[in-house]
């Protein structure tokens, strides 16, 4: 049986449940749900298994923090002798209007520290989902927006992106990725509440680390 592993990031502890990093997270939790399996704690994360169409899904939702995320997905690629063709990583996204999905097969990590760890251990050849969160933060607002909760109206617009997102990874599944990314990032962005900032606004995530609050940038 073919086997993939769908690796959602975010932070572990109920102070991160809903916060926008924990958008990977989310979305894995919405997917367990749907297919009636439950997480269970292992090593690095927690895991659950279950099948589409014949082929072996384990999902992971790291518990290293989110600085630290490749630990666990070397771990549990290694663990199953899952090939990196077989990986999907959906993280949350600063750059992207508020419920944009954006499917790549490969690429660089960008400013995600999560996706760099990742990168730093097993390179660049694997797919990731970038969840757009937006930017609607004042200056100096990063940390702070990040780590912080959806609000009532922006989960008005990513509940429908969380759900098309379970759709991306059953496709992904079993269509691969070239086909997914052909049909799912034609599709517009949703509506957003408010006004955002425009991609020059966000900092460099470097800055990041050097705030008190920013539990997922620094080893536990």
């Amino acid at each position: 049986m073919d086997k993939y592993l769908i690796v959602g990031l975010g932070n572990p502890g109920a102070e991160y449940a809903n916060t926008r990093h924990n958008t990977g997270f989310m979305i894995l939790d919405a997917f367990a749900k749907a297919s009636n399996i439950v997480f269970e704690d292992k090593r690095y994360g927690y895991v659950a298994e279950t099948s589409v169409r014949g082929r072996k899904l384990f999902l992971l939702k790291p518990t290293t923090y989110m600085n630290l995320s490749g630990n666990a997905v070397r771990y549990w690629l290694n663990k199953e002798n899952i090939d990196e063709c077989r990986l999907l990583v959906i993280v949350d996204d600063l750059s992207l209007p508020l419920g944009t999905l954006r499917l790549k097969g490969q690429g660089s990590a960008g400013t995600h520290n999560g996706l760099g760890h990742i990168q730093q251990l097993i390179g660049q050849k694997y797919a990731r989902l970038r969840v757009g969160i937006g930017n609607d933060y004042p200056m100096g607002g990063q940390v702070d927006y990040v780590l912080g909760d959806f609000t009532a109206d922006e989960m008005s617009v990513m509940q429908p992106a969380f759900d098309t997102a379970q759709d991306i990874i059953r496709s992904f599944v079993l269509a691969g990725v070239n086909i997914t990314m052909n049909q799912f990032n034609k599709r517009k962005a949703p509506a957003k509440p408010g006004n955002q900032n425009t991609p020059s606004d966000l900092k460099d995530p470097k800055d990041l680390k050097d705030s008190k609050d920013t539990k997922d940038l620094t080893t536990p």
